[in-house]
Parts: structure tokens; sequence; C-alpha cells
């Protein structure tokens, strides 16, 4: 096949491979249907990626097959067969609307013609991008995971509830896999009160990949939520975000969690509700124990919020290791993370020192690195944050032996 010369109107614009199935969509600009539909859905694009054109403005997108295209590329693999080169097969039509119907409603019966149900879903899920966004944009199928999601947390004794635990996890995986656009997340929550307390227990007793799936749809749940829902979130969900942080079940996991917790803690009393579910003490122990960027970014990001209460800025203070390894990524993670490590500082600073503070500061050279801030190029407010923090207690550290001469010459007067 190498040595044959494919024509250019034979070959997808975005994958530059021989097309099996071309699909032209409104600017006239033809596709493979798998790359186009993996650039439009998997990747979030809603332009061509020819013309740069918006193709989905009024909310509906149509693919439409180039029947014509697609049999001169069969009769031309079939005219180069001789040099090794396979005919395409025919597209297979995609899932359609009765047949899932009818596939939902056999499955009604019991958790083992679930089973059969739920395999079929992540089968027919997994052979096009095409059918995984029919049954992402198809409510019945959301709302039928939904409800095997709901239903294993009935008690129940020997192999049916087992099959019911089972199902969930699949439920879960295949949700996880339809990637839910907004739309369809709000839908399955008005429809489903109790769905985030049924994740919780998947979240708690489910195995690492479950739980990873699990912080993922809760993570995409919260990023649309209305306000009386981030206000109403329960303590226990904290807990399981916290102990998802603590197992450090995946480098996936963990960033989307501190995201949660990012997303959540504005809202109401969820700070004190993190603080209580130890967050602070799991998120130093993860400083000391990670150099990742964007780990380190996004747990001194959680600090930030949290030292905004008192109890967050208790919790940081009661940790041996707090004050010094906030300290101690300034400079060494990225701009970024040094401005926010330099925030907790000023709040702990402005808020929460006492004599047995200030003390600790200066022993763990936080007040040298504060110095050295203001010697080496960095932000402005970064600079303006250092100095109002050691202009606030220059009395107690500005003479003290414990910062460098070369460093304490920076101190602002």
């Amino acid at each position: 096949m190498e040595d044959i010369e494919i024509p250019s109107h034979f070959l997808c614009p975005i994958s530059l491979q021989l097309m099996r199935d071309p699909v032209t969509v409104a600017t006239g600009i033809t596709y493979d249907r798998e790359s186009i539909e993996k650039w439009l859905f998997s990747c979030k694009n809603t332009t061509c990626p020819v013309t740069k054109q918006t193709l989905c403005s009024s909310g509906h997108l149509h693919l439409t097959p180039n029947h014509n295209l697609r049999r001169l590329i069969q009769s031309w693999c079939t005219l180069h067969a001789s040099h090794g080169i396979e005919r395409i097969p025919t597209p297979r039509a995609a899932v359609d609307g009765s047949h899932l119907i009818k596939l939902i409603n056999d499955a009604k019966g019991s958790p083992d013609t679930q089973h059969k149900c739920l395999q079929r879903l992540k089968s027919i899920a997994s052979s096009s991008e095409r059918n995984k966004k029919h049954l992402e944009t198809s409510g019945i199928v959301v709302d039928f995971l939904a409800s095997i999601i709901m239903t294993q947390k009935e008690d129940n004794v020997g192999s049916t509830s087992t099959t019911r635990w089972s199902n969930a996890i699949e439920a879960v995986s295949i949700l996880h896999q339809l990637e839910l656009s907004n739309v369809a997340l709000k839908a399955v929550m008005n429809q489903n009160e109790e769905f985030v307390d049924s994740l919780l227990h998947i979240l708690r007793h489910g195995h690492a990949e479950t739980r990873a799936f699990v912080i993922s749809l809760l993570k995409n749940i919260y990023s649309i939520a209305d306000p009386h829902k981030l206000i109403s979130t329960k303590l226990e969900l904290f807990m399981e975000i916290v102990q998802v942080l603590r197992d450090q079940i995946s480098y996936g996991a963990t960033k989307i969690s501190l995201q949660l917790l990012i997303e959540l803690n504005p809202w109401g009393k969820n700070r004190i509700k993190a603080v209580e579910a130890r967050a602070v003490a799991v998120l130093v122990d993860m400083l000391l124990e990670t150099s990742e960027r964007r780990i380190n970014e996004l747990a001194l990001y959680v600090l930030v919020q949290l030292c905004d209460c008192a109890e967050g800025r208790a919790e940081l203070l009661n940790h041996g290791g707090g004050l010094a390894i906030v300290s101690k990524k300034i400079f060494r993670v990225s701009n970024g993370a040094s401005d926010r490590a330099v925030k907790i500082l000023k709040s702990i600073a402005k808020r929460s020192a006492n004599a047995r503070v200030l003390a600790e500061m200066l022993e763990v050279g936080v007040v040298a690195k504060l110095c050295l801030v203001l010697q080496i190029d960095c932000g402005l407010k970064t600079k303006e944050r250092a100095k109002e923090i050691l202009r606030l207690h220059s009395r107690a550290w500005k003479n003290s032996p414990c910062v460098p001469a070369h460093l304490l010459y920076s101190y602002p007067s």
C-alpha cells in the first residue's frame, strides 16, 4: 500500500488517512466520521477544522453521509486489492432510539437482566463516537443508569445484592464513558435528588478506578450546581473527597478532588466543613510528599481558601510542618504557587499571629524567605504582600539573628 498513491480527496483532512465512513458537514467539507466526531464530541470543538466556521450554533449538528464518495473509495480499494489494499466495509447504521427503549424496557425485570442491558449499552458506547453521543443525549439511557446507581443502596442479602452492586459499578463506568454534557447532568440531578448520596456510597466503598470515575462525575455535577446546592453540601462529601486525596488513588483523581474542593469551598460554611474533614492536614502532607507542579499549585490554592477561616489557620499551625512547607514552596514550584504561599503566610501573620507563631516563623525560615521575595524578580503583588507581612511584625523580626545579614538589608523600613 505504501507504493500506491491515495487520491487526496479520499483522505480525511483531520487524520490524513483513507476515509472509511465519509460524512459532509454544513460547510461542505468531507471528513471521516470517526475523526470529525472525536473533534466535535470528545474534544468539544464547535467549528469546522478546515474553514473554522461554526458548525452547531443552533445546538444541532448534521453529519451527512457521503455515499457517492464512499462507493468511489470502495471501488478504488477493490481495484488495488492486488497491492494489499483491503476494501472498506459499508458502515453500520447508528443505534436506533426504538432499539434503546426496547433494550431498557426489557431490563426492568431483575438485576440479572439489568446486567445484560448494561453490557450491551457499554458495547454500543464503545462502538463509535456517534453512538456514544446518541446515548448521552438520550434521556432514557441516562435516567436508567442513574436508577441503577441509586438502587444499589438498598439493603439486600445474597447474590441479588452482589449483582446490584456490580450493576451500579458498571453504570458509573458507562456514565463516565459518555462524558455527560451540562444539559444531561442538570436533567439527571433535577429528576433524581438522591443521586449524589448514591454516588457518595460508591465513592466510600468502591475500588480505585470506580472512585476515580465518581469523583470526576461529582466535579462535573458541582461545577454546574446552583448556589443552594453548593451551600447545602454535606460534610460527608468533604470527608470522602479528603479520603481520595489521602489514598492518592491516581494523579487524575487527586487533581480532580482538589479542583472540586476549590469549587465548593467559597460557598456557605463549606470551608469549615473541609477543615472538619481534616483537609488541611492532608494537604500539608501532600505538599511535603510531592513536587509535582500542578498538584502543588492546586493544594496551595485550597489552603489559601481554608486559611480564610480561623479553623483552617488553626489546623495549619497545629501541623508541625505547616508553616515550613508553605514557606519552602516559594520559588520551588511556579510564580503562581509562590504567590499563593505568600497569601497563606499573610493570612497567618495578620489574623493568627501570637508570640509563639511569630517565633516559629523566624525559626523555620519564613521571615528569611519573605526577605528573599523582596530581592528576587517575582510578581509585584507577591512583593507587596511580603512587604506588608514584614512591616506588620518588624519589631519582633527586624533585628533577629535568625535572618541572614544578606537578606536582612532588604527588610522594609
